[in-house]
């Protein structure tokens, strides 16, 4: 299931549905619950929620309380990314607070498979994501249990990043990697996405892209500020 305000792009040479996730990284924190539902009322059917330790990446963000605190004012598709170390001791709790997709790091888990697993057990969708650096490699053997692969396309720990056009490759390959082994897998990019990057990421194969600054930080409101996103991609 791809959550998000979505647009019709041109990926893989066809019309396919590409959505836009808000990522509350960069909401105002001070009007969270507001935030949130902001994005809501412009569209959006889902939200990534950053968890940040402090251990695996540098900064330390949201916890179990704030996936809780959001399950209860809104119905969004909650898409928790676990920027942390051990993320399999978190997966049922998290579970149980109302995520819809648990997104963990390839870097994290020394058994990922097994982890992925687990996530799918727990009736969730399973994603894992890829840092710069980290090759596709690295993932080659999960494609059967992922619902979701993100790469990430700044180094993961803060928002408003600028955007690595060396991943778009990466993107590239990792599309024809999924349609070579015929795994129903989507690919999703975090990091420095906007109206000028958005089209560069789906034209390579990316359908679910998370945006933080350019929908919270933008020139307007977060509804203008998504309907911008939507339409460079629909171009």
């Amino acid at each position: 299931m791809a959550a998000g305000i979505s647009a019709a792009g041109n990926n893989g040479g066809g019309k396919v549905k590409i959505t836009i996730v808000p990522s509350i990284l960069s909401a105002d924190l001070t009007r969270l619950g507001d935030q949130v539902l902001e994005a809501e009322d412009a569209g959006a059917t889902a939200i990534q929620i950053d968890v940040m330790d402090g251990r695996f990446v540098p900064n330390i963000t949201f916890g179990q309380g704030v996936v809780k605190a959001i399950r209860q004012i809104s119905d969004l598709f909650l898409d928790v990314h676990l920027m942390i170390v051990e993320p399999e001791k978190y997966l049922e709790e998290f579970a149980d607070l109302g995520a819809n997709r648990l997104i963990v790091h390839q870097e994290t888990c020394p058994h990922l498979q097994r982890t992925l697993q687990t996530i799918r057990d727990l009736d969730l969708e399973a994603g894992v994501a890829l840092n710069p650096a980290t090759p596709l490699s690295a993932i080659e053997e999960v494609f059967d249990v992922a619902d979701v692969i993100q790469i990430m396309t700044v180094n993961p720990g803060f928002g408003g990043q600028t955007f690595l056009h060396n991943q778009i490759d990466k993107i590239r390959r990792l599309k024809q990697a999924i349609l070579s082994v015929q795994e129903d897998v989507r690919i999703a990019v975090d990091g420095g996405i906007d109206a000028d990057t958005a089209p560069l990421v789906a034209e390579a194969g990316a359908t679910i892209l998370v945006a933080g600054s350019s929908v919270y930080n933008g020139d307007a409101d977060v509804k203008t500020n998504m309907t911008k996103i939507m339409k460079k991609i629909g171009k």
